[in-house]
């Protein structure tokens, strides 16, 4: 008798976590590909900025933009797995002190919110049931944004690729240069700097080569020009010098060979032909170039 109890039980638990689990199952199921596709697109990624020659800040900003969204799907979905082991364990432990009754339990509706098992369940019992709920809502609505990023940086990918005979032309006239021993930039790049500062004064001073940075200043291939000091905004004179800068860099991008520039939170890539777009924040007003112009070479 009582192991009939138990299997009414067990019956009960299920159907109490299937009704609100069948989208988080489905999306579950759908991680994997999305995370294969995540890593597919990585790589792609990766052979393309090589391809490229450098940084393509759009690319990366797509690429940060689909790691974060299928981040936080991946959270949300354990999170999910864990509330239901919990209301899982709960109705157990209810059942197990006498706090529920297994008949009672089997002849209600498995839907969660029905007013019946509302009510039986009382406030503590809900409220679990309930998280269960908004787990799902927001791992579903998480998972459709991780899949939306990902096509974006899908897209974005495919557009890169697209340009890539124009890109290999470009390769092709400019040649590689490597930096010099003596100052760690490349000859390039020193033409570039001193054609900006003939043109430019420069009262906050230029900053190129970075030992160890991963980037363009690591290669000897980029400097900023600073629009202001100590992390401040610039003044209304600096933010003018910063926009000529910026605008003399696109200009003049064919004849020393300028790559791209950033300014302002925003970016002109000569690659790509795009014109200038939006940076995603990376927190503060140096990290966002808001204090000086970022100039990087081929």
């Amino acid at each position: 008798m009582r192991s009939g109890r138990w299997a009414r039980l067990a019956v009960v638990t299920t159907a109490l976590l299937v009704a609100p689990s069948v989208s988080g199952a489905l999306t579950a199921e759908a991680e994997p590909d999305q995370q294969a596709k995540l890593r597919k697109l990585t790589q792609e990624a990766a052979a393309l900025q090589k391809e490229y020659r450098g940084e393509i800040l759009s690319l990366e900003d797509a690429k940060r933009a689909a790691q974060k969204a299928s981040s936080r799907s991946k959270k949300l979905q354990a999170d999910l797995r864990l509330a239901q082991r919990q209301v899982a364990a709960f109705a157990q432990s209810s059942y197990m002190t006498g706090g529920a009754d297994a008949s009672q339990l089997f002849s209600l509706s498995a839907d969660p919110s029905s007013l019946a098992m509302l009510s039986y369940l009382g406030t503590a019992r809900t409220e679990r049931l309930n998280s269960v709920k908004d787990l799902v809502a927001k791992q579903k609505k998480a998972a459709l944004a991780a899949a939306g990023e990902i096509d974006k940086l899908q897209a974005h990918i495919k557009q890169l690729k697209s340009r890539r005979g124009e890109v290999e032309r470009l390769m092709a006239k400019y040649g590689f240069q490597a930096p010099d021993a003596g100052s760690g930039l490349t000859q390039r790049m020193v033409s570039t700097r001193n054609a900006i500062m003939g043109q430019f004064p420069m009262p906050f001073g230029v900053g190129c080569l970075r030992p160890g940075d991963p980037g363009e200043h690591g290669k000897g291939r980029a400097c900023d020009f600073m629009m202001s000091g100590g992390g401040r905004m610039p003044d209304a004179v600096a933010k003018e010098r910063g926009d000529a800068l910026a605008q003399w860099c696109i200009q003049h991008a064919s004849e020393y060979g300028i790559m791209y520039i950033i300014w302002q939170q925003r970016f002109y890539d000569m690659r790509t032909g795009a014109g200038w777009r939006m940076m995603s924040d990376r927190g503060g007003i140096t990290a966002n170039h808001y204090d000086h112009v970022h100039v990087s070479v081929l």
